[in-house]
């Protein structure tokens, strides 16, 4: 991959907000852009960096909080699967429920659809469903690195018991759609450290018992 992959943690959810870059073109995407609109607009800014989308993986409040003011100052479109924007409706709601500030609710432009490629700022983009810790939950592939949104953590999973959610469908997602990916897949998740497609495949506790129990004779 041609570009540079920064993080930001953001807001009291302590969520992983994603900064790519095309260095041979200085264009550039946000992935799931969830907190602190006015520090990572600055760090846009900051990048001399074109702001080409702004890419979630989900619509819960810790991933979108800072979408509305980023599409409001750079006029970018916004990509979310269209069985999450039940969830951006319900952000006010949901950010009076967790006692969080909000940042205005986002428009959604632009729809991910399952197993689509995208080319955005010079790269190609895979989309794959990965349903269970919401209904329209994606993780999007870039080359050998993996944006897993809160689907799959280090040694752990994403929440199964907000609206949507759904733990079967979650474990089936990673053990049908992201583990095939490959071992050398590097994972950057919504929340914590970066990890690989191996250490989950071989070290995640919630991994290994589905697999035992989807493979029993193994």
């Amino acid at each position: 991959m041609d570009g540079s992959i920064q993080r930001f943690v953001v807001g009291p959810f302590q969520e992983n907000t994603w900064f790519v870059i095309n260095e041979e073109n200085q264009q550039a995407v946000l992935i799931d852009p969830g907190d602190q609109p006015e520090l990572l607009e600055k760090e846009v800014r900051r990048a001399d960096a074109e702001l080409e989308a702004i890419l979630n993986t989900h619509g819960h409040l810790d991933h979108i909080g800072a979408v509305k003011h980023l599409q409001q100052k750079f006029d970018v479109p916004f990509y979310l699967h269209s069985d999450d924007e039940f969830l951006v409706d319900m952000y006010p709601q949901h950010a009076q429920m967790f006692g969080v500030p909000m940042h205005g609710v986002p428009e959604v432009t632009n729809y991910l659809k399952s197993g689509e490629s995208l080319n955005l700022i010079g790269l190609e983009w895979q989309v794959i469903a990965t349903p269970g810790h919401t209904p329209g939950g994606v993780s999007l592939l870039l080359g050998d690195h993996l944006f897993s949104g809160d689907t799959l953590f280090e040694h752990s999973i994403g929440r199964t018991d907000l609206p949507g959610g759904d733990q079967h469908s979650l474990l089936e997602s990673i053990r049908t759609q992201l583990l095939p990916l490959g071992d050398e897949v590097i994972v950057h998740p919504g929340h914590g450290p970066d990890t690989t497609i191996e250490k989950e495949r071989t070290a995640n506790p919630f991994i290994r018992q589905w697999l035992r129990q989807t493979n029993p004779a193994k």
